[in-house]
């Protein structure tokens, strides 16, 4: 057994380290990516002339946004607890078979996800609300935004690979990379080349790209337990079918919160003005630096619980659930 497999058993130990030690970084990185999300809006709410109908257009978009999110999470957290009860049943090429297919499934719904978002998007936008002041904006972010979804996807949801395998600070550093890039860029192209909310939307388009590559890189190297082959990009239905079972609950929380966005979005353009739809996206943001830590300590569990699962060891199990349920409680609290 290599140095990984030794160090990444989670059959072993205590439940409780095994916990912190992925659902630290875990919550760090969500933390990290909350404020990265915040800096870029406090970066586009500067913007002369028209920060508030740059913010509003923001706003606008994330409905489109979050749909892309779910559709990373639908294979990214459908796929990563499979893989870890295949590596807790000591099966890894089953695993990485697994992970293969999520990953193609990632990059095959990604291309037509861009490409019916970007042939609809202009319906799409007044739908949500925007108005002819907005919609330039709001088209303005979304489109460059849509042409680097591909990037977003991968890095979302491949991360989950990385995190299953309990690699939980490679999985930070991936999100590190991609805010430090964001927080760099943004000024750059925001305020440098002068290109307004079309520059917060490349800046964000090349962070992720960074830490997509940086997840390829990773996934294809000598560290990882779990390796991304060829071999394993061809669609299995068995493999498919599974991580789509266990992927769904995710995407529908996920995709009902789009259609509350736009709901939200809508009535507020309506009865408040782009005012309102530009103040919803702060409060927005706000908001997710107390429910985001949530997913990763959440996420610091799932593998542990997964992996012995996959080992039989029901009891450690229960005990994962349990830690993971307090620890939940006491933070909520």
């Amino acid at each position: 057994m290599s140095a990984s497999n030794t160090q990444n058993d989670f059959s072993k130990g205590s439940i409780v380290k095994n916990i912190m030690n992925l659902a630290i970084p875990m919550t760090l990185a969500q933390l990290i990516n909350v404020l990265y999300n915040i800096v870029d809006r406090i970066y586009i709410g500067r913007i002369p002339d028209h920060a508030t109908l740059s913010l509003t257009g923001i706003g606008l978009s994330l409905p489109i946004i979050t749909l892309v999110i779910a559709f990373a999470n639908l294979f990214g957290m459908g796929g990563a607890p499979l893989c870890s009860i295949e590596r807790g049943r000591g099966d890894i090429k089953e695993a990485e078979a697994i992970m293969g297919n999520s990953f193609s499934m990632m990059v095959i719904s990604g291309v037509l996800l861009t490409v019916l978002c970007l042939i609809f998007r202009k319906p799409m936008l007044y739908l949500f609300g925007a108005s002819d002041a907005t919609y330039p904006y709001a088209d303005a972010y979304i489109t460059i935004y849509l042409l680097g979804s591909l990037f977003v996807m991968v890095g979302l949801g491949m991360n989950s690979f990385i995190n299953s395998q309990g690699f939980g600070r490679i999985g930070m550093m991936t999100v590190l990379l991609g805010a430090a890039a964001n927080i760099l860029l943004d000024p750059i192209f925001i305020f440098g080349f002068n290109l307004g909310v079309r520059g917060a939307a490349i800046a964000t388009v090349l962070s992720q790209a960074v830490g997509a590559i940086w997840i390829l890189r990773f996934l294809s190297g000598k560290k990882t337990i779990l390796h991304l082959r060829k071999e394993n990009f061809k669609l299995q239905k068995d493999i498919i079918l599974p991580c789509l079972a266990l992927g769904i609950s995710t995407f529908v929380m996920l995709s009902t919160e789009s259609i509350l966005s736009v709901s939200f979005t809508f009535s507020l353009s309506r009865y408040g003005g782009d005012l309102a739809v530009g103040a919803m996206t702060i409060i927005t943001s706000v908001s997710q630096l107390a429910t985001l830590p949530l997913q990763g300590i959440c996420q610091g569990g799932q593998p542990i619980m997964s992996y012995n699962f996959g080992a039989g060891n029901k009891e450690r199990v229960k005990k994962a659930f349990f830690t993971q349920f307090t620890v939940c409680i006491v933070f909520t609290s």
